[in-house]
């Protein structure tokens, strides 16, 4: 099978509608317009639970054309907003690269497995256990050891996240890095062909987001700024389990996000479109 990891940003929003331009032409009796990207058997969102309100509008709008190209498009649950409010303090929690701060001024930051264990390993066991039919503690059969393609949405500017896929299942494809594309020229394919305008994905309270994104949701989405300086305050408030010796912050400047100050948001990337400046969502 050909499967895309769809986190439905700018970049594998790109991916998985190519796809369904090559399906589109497909259907004509034509050749793929774009040869370098397979109509995929199937393409998973993980729904982390609280994204930004484009997010989901862009999962809205890339389920719509699979449906009318022939390309499917899966949303699996995988509660990591949810699992993090009621755990972390508690017990011990996934780990999320916050950023952190001893009393003695030394910076570091948390590991990453956030991504592994909520999105990664998810659409690895939805494959296996869903759609290729394994039981439990089955044995992979021959065929499918390396016998899949995982397409990831990485641009040309990330070829140092371009690895292995560790699963014996999977083969990581990178299409986009292939083809030299990067995250402005995915946007304007977007835009111009198929009329939407899109932002990066993540979880709103995800810390590697420039301070001008909370400043953007504090402004234009109130209520999901007041979800994510819940987590702030849980971070601030709770000792996480195993015990640290660091403060964890949300935010890379480590201040709480109530005490972010306009200076300090004056952070925002952003990428030319035809003569505008596009804020790239994060």
């Amino acid at each position: 099978m050909k499967i895309l990891s769809c986190g439905a940003g700018m970049q594998s929003s790109a991916l998985f509608l190519m796809s369904c331009q090559n399906a589109l032409a497909q259907k004509k009796g034509k050749p793929a317009v774009w040869p370098l990207v397979p109509i995929y058997d199937v393409s998973v969102f993980c729904d982390l639970g609280l994204e930004p309100s484009w997010v989901l509008k862009q999962v809205q709008f890339l389920k719509r054309c699979g449906e009318s190209c022939g390309v499917p498009f899966v949303v699996l649950k995988s509660p990591l907003y949810q699992d993090f409010i009621k755990n972390f303090g508690e017990r011990r929690a996934i780990s999320i690269p916050w950023w952190t701060l001893k009393e003695d001024g030394h910076k570091s930051t948390m590991p990453r497995n956030c991504t592994i264990d909520y999105k990664v390993n998810v659409i690895a066991k939805y494959v296996r256990w869903h759609l290729l039919g394994y039981r439990k503690y089955q044995r992979l059969r021959e065929a499918d050891l390396k016998g899949h393609e995982m397409h990831m949405g990485f641009g040309a500017e990330e070829t140092r996240r371009c690895k292995e896929n560790p699963n014996p299942l999977f083969i990581n494809k990178f299409p986009l890095v292939e083809m030299g594309l990067k995250r402005a020229d995915n946007y304007a394919y977007i835009k111009d062909v198929w009329g939407l305008s899109t932002r990066a994905s993540a979880c709103t309270f995800c810390p590697y987001h420039r301070n001008y994104f909370f400043q953007y949701l504090k402004e234009n989405e109130p209520e999901q700024f007041k979800q994510v300086v819940r987590v702030d305050e849980l971070l601030r408030d709770k000792t996480p389990k195993p015990p640290m010796d660091s403060d964890l912050f949300i935010s890379r400047s480590r201040k709480r996000l109530v005490d972010l100050c306009p200076e300090d948001c004056n952070d925002a990337e952003y990428f030319d479109y035809h003569g505008q400046q596009i804020w790239n969502g994060f």
